[in-house]
């Protein structure tokens, strides 16, 4: 389960994995407040999986399982994907793509429990010991955070392991949580609240203190979400980016938004750049001769629905539709000068649709050396818009409606939308969950969502509403959408969802290579 990762250099190169599981040559390792730091950095980048193309494609798959995506990429071999995104997937059958995702959450878990239990007894400085144990103990969470989502009991390691590590059985998700809240409180109180330009992108006091309001959030505990929220919302530095369209623009780089980052450079010598803007970018984009230099060919993968078009159009909400999605053929919202008619092979794309959030400029793209793995887009992984969805949903649990309306208001003051003050009860829950998918589409949080929202009225998981052969996702894909792209394309089938099965697909499998590794202590998830 866990393979150590150890860093001879920075953050960007010198990553290396030992093949053989266990810790290895680390009595004298942390020897210096150089090695110290550069082991760290390895953690920012174990977590960010940045370094190939499957790694980032087993981050968005997640997103392709929700009402939000459809799988995409019809001029190439699926491979796992499929699976995954039609809720196919079995344990027998269970995608080496969720296999790798479970391995990397695990090396990265692997690599901070070395952190946290031997840079205390390291011989350096002291205040750089500290913050490097909690910015262990933030990555740690997070990665556990993601774990439970994806898998919910899972196994919980808080020490460096050896090969005997691995013959473990599962902890209950109560006992994970508890451990996830205690990491990030610890890297709370340590941690500054901010860095000098030249460290701008490590973990701060606010990045703590943001997920620890999320995962109250998931935890259903709202005094603690709402505190959190609040606390941020009302002390931090952050406000609201006055253009939704910016916050995630190649040229606003820790942003005033901005809560929590993964860098993003497009530095040739180093393997940092965002591959989200290359993979999930058009396939087969259309330039007149002589304009090569704008083309950013993608593989387009995870391409949106109409499913979420038509919720922003059921709106109103032209600013967050036009800075979320382009449609082939139409002028690039904040780049129309430059792509006022955006041509694509729609042949080789399921719904005629991208991602803005991750589009590219053309002014950009004419400046790079190379368009694939070098793209200086950061991924935004904690922002203060969803702190303000947050404390809304927390306030509509604590019976503080007006808190709630307030919050999301404010968000859709931004997009030029009214409020929806006239809503009480049921209706007034729904809209803020309304509003949290129109404002965080393709962040990564939409399946999260689904699958810990209750339909206050049927009493039924979210996920179990839009799924299966009865759900909405799927039912307004077989009967009523008329989109002239989705209905053109078999090669993705136009029911995604329909063997979506109540009671299984709420989690995804435990990967079976992870099973047979701890000796079958490992249980597999229900009705696999």
């Amino acid at each position: 389960m866990l393979a150590l990762l150890l860093l001879g250099g920075t953050a960007c190169e010198d990553f290396i994995e030992i093949d053989n599981r266990g810790v290895q040559d680390l009595d004298n390792y942390f020897a210096t407040d150089a090695e110290a730091e550069a082991f760290v950095n390895g953690i920012y980048k174990s977590f960010a999986i940045w370094d190939e193309w499957w790694q980032q494609i087993s981050r968005i798959t997640n997103i392709m399982a929700t009402d939000d995506a459809w799988m995409g990429n019809l001029g190439q071999d699926p491979a796992d994907h499929y699976a995954m995104s039609h809720y196919w997937v079995d344990a027998s059958s269970a995608p080496g793509a969720l296999a790798n995702y479970y391995r990397f959450k695990y090396e990265n878990i692997g690599a901070a429990n070395i952190a946290i239990n031997l840079l205390p007894s390291a011989n350096i400085s002291e205040n750089l010991k500290a913050r490097l144990i909690a910015e262990a103990k933030f990555f740690r969470a997070f990665s556990y955070w993601e774990l439970v989502q994806n898998f919910g009991d899972v196994v919980l390691i808080t020490q460096p392991e050896s090969t005997d590590g691995i013959n473990k059985t599962r902890a209950p998700k109560a006992e994970v949580y508890a451990q996830i809240v205690k990491d990030l409180k610890d890297a709370a109180a340590v941690l500054p609240p901010s860095y000098p330009d030249a460290e701008l992108g490590r973990v701060t006091s606010w990045a703590a203190k943001a997920l620890l309001a999320r995962t109250y959030l998931f935890m259903e505990d709202y005094t603690n979400a709402y505190a959190y929220a609040d606390t941020i919302i009302e002390e931090g530095p952050f406000i609201l980016e006055p253009n939704f369209v910016d916050i995630w623009s190649v040229y606003n780089h820790n942003g005033v938004e901005s809560i929590f980052e993964i860098k993003a450079s497009a530095d040739q010598s180093q393997n940092v750049g965002n591959r989200f803007s290359v993979v999930m970018a058009a396939r087969g984009e259309i330039w007149p001769e002589g304009e090569g230099d704008k083309v950013m060919d993608g593989w387009g993968w995870c391409v949106p629905s109409s499913h979420l078009e038509q919720a922003y159009l059921s709106e109103g909400d032209e600013i967050r539709l036009k800075s979320t999605i382009i449609k082939a053929g139409e002028p690039v919202y904040g780049d129309e000068t430059d792509n006022p008619n955006y041509q694509f092979d729609t042949n080789l794309n399921k719904s005629g649709r991208v991602w803005r959030k991750y589009y590219v400029p053309i002014a950009m793209r004419q400046e790079l050396t190379t368009k694939d793995r070098h793209i200086p887009l950061p991924k935004i992984l904690l922002r203060l818009g969803e702190m303000y969805l947050t404390r809304a949903e927390a306030a509509y649990f604590l019976n503080r409606p007006d808190q709630a309306k307030a919050d999301i208001a404010t968000l859709r003051a931004r997009v030029e939308l009214g409020d929806k003050n006239h809503l009480s009860g049921n209706d007034l829950l729904l809209a803020i969950w309304k509003e949290r998918r129109l404002e965080m589409a393709s962040e990564e949080l939409r399946l999260f969502d689904l699958r810990r929202q209750t339909h206050p009225a049927s009493g039924k998981k979210m996920i179990v509403e839009a799924m299966g052969p009865n759900g909405y996702f799927v039912q307004y894909n077989m009967n009523e959408s008329t989109d002239p792209y989705e209905t053109i394309h078999p090669e993705e089938r136009q029911d995604k969802g329909i063997q979506f099965v109540e009671g299984r697909h709420e989690l995804w499998p435990i990967p079976q290579s992870e099973i047979d590794r701890s000796n079958k202590l490992i249980s597999q998830n229900p009705n696999y």
